[in-house]
């Protein structure tokens, strides 16, 4: 029953929209240095484990901005696990459907970060996200289809990649996640809603080297021209290059005081899904994301908790359009 999966009374669950999310969940170990990073040197710093995962950081963001999760992933059975499931419950993000692979072990991030909050390396042990097979998503699919948007990152197989992008009957709203995995996406842009990439992503995508302003717009417009109906390319500090059937706009950040850019980008994606559920308009909607980015960096956590659909509705006014 909806009151039983969403936390909430079954009359208003029936009423409001949700998002599914198809993607890899992670433990993240992580560790940022007091002083610049020296290399092959054992660094003074901070050491801090936390949930994560960009769908898993994506989703608890979705879930301070007010918005209801139904969780498609893999656990494994363990302690890493049951923190998960236990972080779920409270946020009342669904995993009913989530996958248990007694087999393998939770997934695993592990970053080092320099003295400005920059992360310079990680390791990601994520083999238990190929259980998130096409055979699985068919026996979900259904469940998958009664949400209004499907978010999915580029963390799980390219067969499941494809097969979502076939099967879906709702907008599809993609994080390449890596240059390496962004390769995953390629054949499948004509598929995607929303689609938000770096710079290195983009330039994969796109096939355009960005080496200046000029190129990265040619970019943008490149991955629009084969077939994502909307882009944002996102330059950290420098803002963010929206692209859709309208053209090419150039935004700029939103100040912040920057603790620890990891999970920034997904708490913009966030910030996308919300204004496409709120049906804002695109200005609105990179005001939104830049918002939610900005807030998620001035926490030294992955995820700032003080997040929310208020506090981030006051920040908007600091993005501005440039072009």
């Amino acid at each position: 029953m909806w009151e039983n999966e969403f936390m909430r009374p079954a009359d208003a669950a029936a009423k409001e929209p949700f998002a599914a999310v198809v993607v890899g969940v992670n433990i993240d170990i992580g560790g940022q240095t007091f002083a610049p990073l020296i290399e092959k040197d054992s660094n003074p710093g901070t050491v801090r484990t936390s949930l994560g995962g960009v769908g898993r950081n994506i989703a608890h963001n979705l879930s301070l901005l007010g918005i209801r999760v139904r969780f498609f992933t893999a656990f494994g059975d363990d302690g890493y696990a049951e923190k998960i499931e236990a972080s779920c419950g409270m946020l009342g993000i669904s995993i009913r459907h989530a996958k248990k692979v007694r087999v393998r072990s939770t997934s695993t991030y592990l970053f080092i970060n320099d003295e400005k909050g920059d992360m310079q390396l990680a390791i990601n042990d994520m083999a238990i996200c190929e259980e998130i097979t096409p055979a699985y998503l068919k026996e979900n699919l259904e469940a998958i289809n009664e949400a209004a948007v499907v978010v999915v990152d580029a963390n799980i197989p390219a067969e499941s990649l494809a097969f979502l992008c076939e099967h879906c009957e709702k907008p599809i709203f993609v994080d390449p996640v890596s240059v390496t995995k962004a390769k995953k996406v390629l054949p499948l842009l004509s598929k995607i809603h929303t689609i938000k990439p770096n710079v290195a992503e983009a330039e994969l995508l796109s096939g355009i080297k960005v080496t200046d302003e000029a190129s990265l717009l040619e970019a943008a417009e490149k991955i629009t021209e084969l077939g994502v109906k909307h882009v944002y390319l996102s330059m950290g500090e420098e803002g963010v290059m929206m692209a859709d059937e309208t053209g090419v706009h150039r935004f700029t950040s939103c100040p912040a005081e920057v603790k620890n850019t990891t999970g920034a980008g997904d708490a913009f994606l966030a910030g996308l899904v919300w204004a496409y559920l709120k049906n804002c308009d695109p200005k609105q909607t990179v005001q939104a994301a830049a918002a939610c980015a900005a807030i998620a960096v001035e926490s030294e956590e992955t995820i700032n908790e003080k997040l929310s659909e208020e506090s981030m509705r006051r920040r908007t006014k600091d993005v501005k359009q440039v072009s």
